[in-house]
């Protein structure tokens, strides 16, 4: 999937692709750290068929990402 750029605001949209492998990374991150970790996934609506997906962890990754509605 190659990224695109949003009609409005300019901003890139990101592939499924991107947002599993951060996920990936910051899992085994939490994991291999020597305490308490917490990691928590927000996934949001948006217009134009998009989804908007927050990851938690300390900090926060947003993707903006192109879904069809059947295989949402």
């Amino acid at each position: 999937m190659q990224n695109l750029e949003k009609a409005a605001g300019g901003k890139s949209v990101q592939s499924n692709d991107q947002v599993l492998a951060k996920l990936n990374e910051l899992y085994l991150e939490a994991f291999g750290h020597d305490g308490f970790a917490e990691l928590r996934v927000e996934i949001r609506i948006l217009r134009r068929g998009q989804k908007e997906v927050i990851l938690h962890c300390g900090k926060q990754y947003r993707f903006v990402v192109d879904c069809l509605s059947s295989a949402a």
